[in-house]
């Protein structure tokens, strides 16, 4: 705890404490007089009573004078304006991305890649066979990488290779995005065959929500189809790229994040926390037992 933080937002208030001792020394009434035959008893009755009756009374006037005065704490909060990025990562999962561990080095570079996106939404789309998404676009970076951390190879197939399926259900993520920085980073070793959804049905559908699709060939050229990664890229304004070894595919997601950088602008305010409520609410209750006390004696 940081009590640096805490203050008073008048702390003039306890100027009140002065007059309440001068008043205690100069404004004593006079009591009516009775006449007790066993002074002795009474004289230790009363003083007891009497120091109970003073302390509340100090105590009620004390807590009145501290909620007057407001205490609070102060913390700096800061407000990121963030112009985040909202981000589909799109891989493929099929068999052919078990030979060379190659599914275990793309989820460890992707996931280096989720944590330098600090305050972007993302997504993340698996295929094969099929296409489906695993989870729809987020700023919890922790489920996407346990999630990375979990998707094995044929988890959606393994003989087929649903690009342009899983570019077409990864598009449909950002159906009601209102952000104007959407991109999407296609990963894949394979060409699409599957005839589920043609390629420029794909295409269409990620130009008309204004997305860059980033398109990356891994392995060998001749397993995938250099042309249709570059044509689905020109035609959303991103690049293409191919990778032959882990640097070179590290590389490739590095020139990602410093191509598609997101703009942070940093703001701050002082948020206060109010307590008076709570001194109040004590100096009524000491004002109770105060008022009692004098009445019962």
């Amino acid at each position: 705890m940081n009590f640096l933080n805490y203050t008073f937002e008048y702390p003039y208030a306890f100027l009140i404490l002065i007059l309440f001792f001068v008043c205690l020394k100069f404004c004593k009434t006079k009591g009516v007089s009775f006449y007790f035959p066993n002074i002795a008893l009474l004289e230790k009755a009363s003083k007891n009573s009497m120091l109970l009756i003073n302390s509340l009374k100090f105590l009620t006037v004390l807590f009145l004078v501290i909620a007057l005065s407001s205490p609070i704490k102060e913390d700096t909060v800061i407000i990121k304006d963030d112009k985040g990025y909202e981000i589909s990562l799109i891989l493929d999962a099929s068999g052919s991305m078990i030979e060379a561990n190659k599914f275990g080095i793309v989820k460890d570079i992707v996931t280096d890649f989720v944590n330098e996106r600090e305050h972007d939404r993302l997504g993340l789309s698996i295929f094969a066979d099929f296409a489906y998404v695993a989870i729809p676009l987020t700023y919890d970076k922790n489920s996407i990488k346990r999630l990375l951390s979990k998707i094995e190879v044929g988890i959606a197939g393994r003989q087929r290779t649903a690009l342009n399926e899983a570019l077409f259900l990864s598009s449909n993520l950002f159906k009601t995005s209102k952000s104007k920085n959407k991109i999407a980073i296609l990963l894949t070793d394979g060409m699409d065959n599957t005839d589920t959804i043609p390629l420029d049905v794909a295409i269409k559908t990620a130009k008309k929500y204004g997305i860059k699709v980033y398109t990356i060939g891994v392995g060998t050229p001749g397993d995938f189809n250099p042309a249709v990664l570059q044509e689905i890229a020109n035609q959303t304004d991103a690049k293409y790229f191919y990778a032959d070894t882990i640097q070179g595919l590290k590389d490739i997601y590095s020139t990602i994040n410093k191509l598609e950088k997101s703009e942070i602008k940093a703001d701050k305010y002082v948020k206060k926390t109010y307590f008076f409520q709570y001194f109040l609410a004590f100096a009524m209750l000491f004002f109770m037992a105060y008022f009692y006390m004098l009445n019962k004696e």
